[in-house]
């Protein structure tokens, strides 16, 4: 099974992916995790992509389109994947099938998840992390025992600079202009199904369990 998770920052995919990779026993690839992972390392890789992600921006496609190429090659990834957060492009969607398309294999499945620009600054603004174990808390869905502390670790909580109102609404503005032709590269192959990323958790994941049966 191989799957694409689209849809804008705080919709709740990578959640949902997270769950769906436990069950079905397929990686779950996230870009953001694996750039988020580079930049706290420093790496070359990070130190290109900080600007981008610090500004809202998308990092450049053969940065994005080179990392993924060489996830997939691992031996994990052979009974298929979920590709949360790319591809964000249609060259990054183009340069995909080409990949798989070596391969003789292709995407089975792009899930589009949708939810309001109030509701998505409403979840990412609320958003604490911890820069020593990457736990995450939210100040009103899983606010920490102690304010500002991380439960896991005790270490300080931040907000990171991704996660301001300002930075948000950048990023919505860059996924509507350059992630959403997306969805009719997609449509036209036959293989998209919408999902309603509004309600509970369990309640999104049958949506997406009910799109994958389809």
């Amino acid at each position: 099974m191989r799957l694409v998770f689209l849809g804008p920052p705080g919709v709740g995919k990578g959640t949902q992916a997270q769950r769906l990779s436990t069950q079905r026993r397929i990686p779950k690839i996230s870009t953001g995790d694996i750039l988020r992972e580079a930049v706290q390392k420093k790496t070359l890789l990070g130190l290109q992509a900080k600007s981008f992600m610090d500004s809202g921006k998308l990092v450049p496609d053969e940065v994005v389109i080179g990392i993924i190429r060489e996830r997939l090659k691992e031996s994990d990834c052979m009974e298929g994947f979920i590709l949360d957060g790319f591809p964000r492009t249609v060259p990054q969607a183009r340069a995909l099938t080409a990949m798989l398309d070596r391969n003789r294999s292709g995407i089975d499945r792009v899930l589009n998840f949708e939810l309001s620009d109030e509701e998505l600054i409403r979840r990412l603004s609320g958003r604490r992390s911890c820069p020593n174990c990457q736990a995450v808390h939210h100040i009103e869905f899983n606010p920490p025992r102690k304010p500002d502390q991380c439960d896991a670790c005790r270490g300080a909580l931040i907000q990171r600079s991704d996660d301001r109102p300002e930075t948000i609404r950048k990023r919505l503005d860059v996924y509507q202009t350059q992630t959403l032709p997306l969805i009719d590269f997609y449509k036209d192959q036959g293989i998209l199904s919408r999902i309603d990323g509004s309600g509970n958790p369990e309640a999104v994941y049958r949506r997406v369990t009910d799109a994958i049966g389809k």
